[in-house]
């Protein structure tokens, strides 16, 4: 076991100089490393690290930052089209170097004596692969494939880029060989909790298949042609395949009521919520990044640095929650005389993600005590009486915990990289784009739980409430996506296989309507920003966006290295 410990060290201090550079061929090729099944297992174990996690939330190509729904003391210059082409690009290399580290993996498992015992571990490094290529693919398009460790002297060293859908095919070949090898979610051991499931292969194929799907209906004149439509479907099958299972459900105690989604995102071993629920209550999540309190916090500034500071939410992300009775509201015609006007009738979503001016809420630094609202606690609260007076004027206290005296950083739920509520809206939304509609018996076994889980009294998404109401079904699928998943990283990929980006990104980021409110002698100070034809405070002017924008330009170190690899479109 030693020399497997070894090697893993090795690869954590190896420096590389370009995606393809790799060490010595002689490190790699003692056979000592790969005797038993569990050589197989640990070597496997690294690949789990290399998953999304908190700080991804702020500083990641897929981040929400980067995106139309919120914003920050510093504008992000990948949010508002002022990026450039970088020197080096850790997104490039770093998959690069994983991916050589998977196929290490597998070309050892070619040659094991016994390779029923080291399935599991195969099955995992075909889906950290295709995890990888994923998200090489929605970043840069078009990536090289390689299928065996290569060495600085190989020839593919000097390849052109494999096409997209070359790339696409090779993500799904490897998913479906997850699916085919890994245990199913019933059959992980206890000790093995937290690796990865057939299902969590499943959950990850619809994924895949949707945002390409999506991408191709949307650049052939929102037609589906034959690739996008087998796409979609592939997308539907394997979303209703983990439907199916029976495995997972969304989060929704009833204890809990319609505050069940605040508690899903916070939910610790320690006493996180009033119920007490802990995270074996949590049937939701398929696949996570894992966190303990004293072996694996998370390490970041997580509720500090959301509640009440630095995280600034849009005007339009937060118009986009429906009234409770399903409708969406018409920001010309709705109250906002009082600082909390235009949270009343809302989806209770609205309340359990951005913070209420003028409501009690907890944070590490001021938290629960008895999880009643009794007059100690709310004396004890870290924000008492609320009320916004920098940024947009709108604050989300989702991700924040309520744990009184926790540490900065020493938090412990653990994030999600699939939950069962995206494999429910990757069902409702492949079904209607292959299909260009979706009955209401598909509605109800997918986007309506979502809908419902804290709104048990909203009307049922359904085409006759769609038609009665003017509505349009897609417009609702999506909204009923952004709402679900605001600050969990899909909004600028969803703009980008909507290919609406270039209607929604250069928009100005706005915030609360300040003229004619309650605001104006609650925040006086913000008589002096710059304010829309609404009254409404004016962030962030000037965004553009260009066709170039939908992918991100190869790193010049890359392109010197491999010249052949040639910059993408509107980058030269």
């Amino acid at each position: 076991m030693k020399k497997i410990t070894y090697i893993l060290g090795l690869f954590s201090m190896l420096t590389f100089q370009s995606c393809l550079d790799m060490e010595p061929k002689t490190q790699l090729a003692d056979t000592n490393y790969w005797q038993t099944p569990d050589h197989f297992k640990l070597f496997a174990t690294q690949f789990y690290g290399w998953t999304v996690d908190f700080k991804q939330l702020d500083d990641s190509p897929h981040s929400d930052v980067r995106s139309d729904l919120r914003t920050g003391i510093t504008l992000d210059v990948y949010s508002n089209g002022t990026n450039s082409i970088p020197s080096s690009d850790k997104t490039y290399t770093n998959n690069y170097n994983r991916i050589r580290q998977v196929n290490t993996l597998l070309q050892q498992a070619e040659g094991y004596a016994a390779p029923a015992d080291i399935e599991t571990s195969v099955g995992e490094a075909h889906f950290f692969r295709a995890y990888c290529y994923f998200d090489l693919l929605q970043v840069y398009g078009d990536v090289i494939i390689t299928r065996t460790p290569l060495d600085i002297d190989s020839p593919e060293m000097q390849m052109a880029r494999n096409s997209r859908d070359e790339v696409v095919d090779f993500i799904l070949e490897d998913l479906e060989e997850a699916i085919r090898l890994l245990p199913e979610a019933n059959e992980i051991s206890s000790k093995d909790e937290g690796r990865l499931s057939s299902q969590a292969a499943s959950a990850f194929l619809s994924r895949v298949a949707l945002y390409e799907g999506t991408w191709q209906k949307f650049r052939n004149g929102g037609q589906n042609n034959d690739r996008s439509s087998a796409l979609l479907d592939i997308a539907a099958t394997s979303a209703h395949d983990v439907i199916e299972s029976g495995f997972f459900e969304l989060f929704a105690p009833e204890e809990l009521g319609t505050e069940a989604y605040k508690y899903l995102f916070i939910l610790e071993n320690d006493k996180s919520n009033p119920a007490g629920i802990t995270k074996s209550g949590n049937k939701e999540y398929i696949f996570t990044r894992r966190h303990d309190p004293t072996l694996a916090s998370i390490g970041f500034n997580i509720t500090q640095g959301r509640l009440g500071n630095a995280v600034y939410v849009t005007r339009k992300m937060a118009n986009m929650y429906l009234q409770s009775n399903g409708l969406p509201i018409n920001p010309q015609t709705w109250d906002y005389s009082k600082v909390d006007s235009e949270f009343k009738d809302r989806d209770n979503r609205m309340s359990n993600t951005l913070m209420i001016p003028g409501h009690t809420y907890w944070g590490t630094g001021g938290g629960r005590i008895d999880w009643t609202g009794s007059a100690e606690e709310i004396a004890n609260a870290s924000h008492k009486n609320f009320m916004p007076s920098t940024g947009t004027g709108y604050f989300p206290h989702k991700w924040c915990c309520e744990r009184d005296g926790v540490p900065t950083g020493m938090e412990a739920y653990d994030y999600p990289i699939i939950r069962y509520a995206e494999v429910l809206l990757n069902y409702a939304e492949a079904v209607f784009e292959r299909d260009d509609k979706i009955s209401d018996e598909d509605l109800a076994i997918s986007l309506n739980l979502t809908r419902k889980r804290v709104n048990p009294n909203m009307p049922d998404l359904t085409n006759a409430f769609v038609s009665a109401n003017n509505l349009e079904m897609r417009t609702e699928i999506r909204r009923e996506r952004t709402v679900e998943f605001y600050d969990e990283n899909f909004r600028i990929d969803d703009l980008k296989r909507w290919k609406t980006a270039e209607e929604e990104m250069p928009m100005n980021l706005t915030g609360v309507k300040w003229r004619g409110t309650e605001y104006e002698t609650k925040w006086s100070d913000a008589s002096s920003k710059t304010m829309d034809a609404e009254g409404c405070i004016i962030y962030e002017q000037g965004r553009v966006w260009e066709e170039k924008h939908y992918l991100y330009p190869l790193p010049m170190d890359q392109l010197k290295l491999n010249p052949n690899l040639k910059q993408n479109p509107g980058w030269e």
